[in-house]
């Protein structure tokens, strides 16, 4: 393995440069019993795809598991330029922006924050510093009931356990409660895009119940989804912002956003970073809103929310300004064709099946035995899945999967049916 960080073109520049006329010439001095005229032509290759060859390497000297766990947290490629400029120590050790003149900086990127997440959802305004995609979905069903005036509820399509846990535990206090069916009682309807099993489909329908119903429309949507499709009409989209540039971290810290129409800017939870002209013409930013209750009394606080998310929010920033709209589509296309060749590859396993329809990032895998036997016979080498029941595995792909290690698993999986 070799990594040869020149083009041509950048060869051929240096050699002008310092006068030489060929790479030859320029080691003319290097006796001919010293040099390897033998050394082997490597094909170019991805940084994504080198790293995974060291790892793979790596594992094979230490035993280490290539990883299909998803459900919620993902292994996206972080560039190094992320956790660099986010590391700096005036982002890292910067604290909540109480005093708007000396923290223009963290201002200046919640604001660049909020204004990308309002181009990815299609909304009109974007806060920052909630804690995750759960108690964002929470904040969001809060904000529908305060401008409803209504109590309940409902999950259009399957959400992810912890965050109905969160729902439950969050909302259970204020009399705000999750039923099954859409009725003039209801303030939220909520639809997962893609929901827990990866699953896409259609809102539409869903939608329409609630409009006619007078509900608020809620949807809680993967961010990279949300470069590659068209935004849902919704009045509020909220989500998990963990893959836009933050580590898994064994489970956090994460990083909730949350956007809406500007008519619920008064039900918002959070600060929301404003843009404004002072006095000598020059353009501050300044914290137009800070409806916590930190900041105001207790009784006219819509959320008790009293964390400061901005370095998360900042690597979402940084993450998403490097990759830019193609950058984050191309990211989003990887991940969908992995999915759709590990469905191809697994679900044609002898006994082995998947869900039809069109899957983004996660899908289910149903087993001919106990899914939690087949996790811990290969546990050595592989981290399967999450376990849904029995027989139902929840496997997840990145950009960063590779066909080889979806091939190997494959190759370990066949022969499972006999057992």
């Amino acid at each position: 393995m070799a990594y040869f960080p020149h083009t041509e073109n950048d060869v051929q520049a240096m050699l002008q440069t310092i006068g030489a006329k060929s790479i030859d010439e320029l080691f003319a001095a290097v006796p001919e019993k010293l040099k390897n005229s033998e050394f082997p032509e490597f094909k170019p290759i991805s940084e994504i795809d080198l790293l995974a060859e060291i790892n793979e390497l790596r594992h094979q000297q230490t035993g280490q598991t290539v990883s299909f766990l998803g459900g919620g947290r993902y292994a996206h490629y972080i560039p190094p330029v992320v956790p660099a400029l986010a590391g700096r120590s005036e982002f890292y050790t910067a604290y909540t922006p109480y005093q708007p003149e000396i923290s223009q900086g963290t201002l200046t990127a919640i604001y660049e924050f909020q204004s990308m997440i309002c181009e990815l959802t299609g909304l009109d305004i974007a806060n920052a510093s909630l804690y995750d995609g759960a108690t964002a979905l929470a904040e969001a069903v809060s904000m529908a009931a305060a401008a409803t005036g209504r109590l309940e509820y409902v999950i259009a399509n399957p959400l992810h356990p912890n965050y109905q846990a969160v729902l439950k535990t969050y909302l259970g206090p204020r009399n705000i409660t999750g039923q099954k069916n859409i009725t003039p009682n209801t303030a939220a309807v909520i639809f997962v895009l893609p929901d827990f099993h990866g699953l896409l489909s259609n809102w539409q329908e869903y939608l329409a119940k609630a409009r006619e119903n007078g509900a608020l429309f809620i949807v809680c949507a993967d961010p990279l989804l949300l470069s590659v499709i068209e935004p849902p009409t919704a009045d509020i989209t909220v989500g998990e912002a963990q893959p836009l540039g933050l580590p898994q971290n064994y489970g956090g810290p994460a990083l909730g956003y949350l956007a809406a129409k500007k008519d619920f800017l008064r039900q918002m939870p959070g600060r929301i970073a404003g843009r404004t002209t002072d006095d000598r013409g020059q353009r501050p930013f300044v914290l137009t809103m800070q409806t916590r209750e930190q900041h105001i009394r207790r009784e006219k606080a819509t959320s008790n929310i009293c964390s400061n998310q901005a370095l998360c929010a900042l690597m979402a920033t940084i993450y998403m300004s490097y990759l830019g709209t193609r950058g984050l589509q191309t990211v989003a296309k990887l991940c969908k064709a992995n999915t759709d060749y590990a469905k191809q590859k697994l679900g044609n396993i002898p006994g082995f099946s998947v869900d039809k329809g069109e899957h983004f990032r996660d899908f289910v895998l149903h087993c001919p035995v106990s899914a939690q036997k087949i996790n811990e016979a290969l546990a050595p080498n592989y981290k399967i899945g999450l376990p849904l029941d029995d027989k139902n595995l929840l496997l997840s792909v990145t950009e960063k999967t590779t066909k080889e290690q979806i091939n190997k698993l494959a190759k370990e999986l066949s022969g499972w049916q006999k057992n």
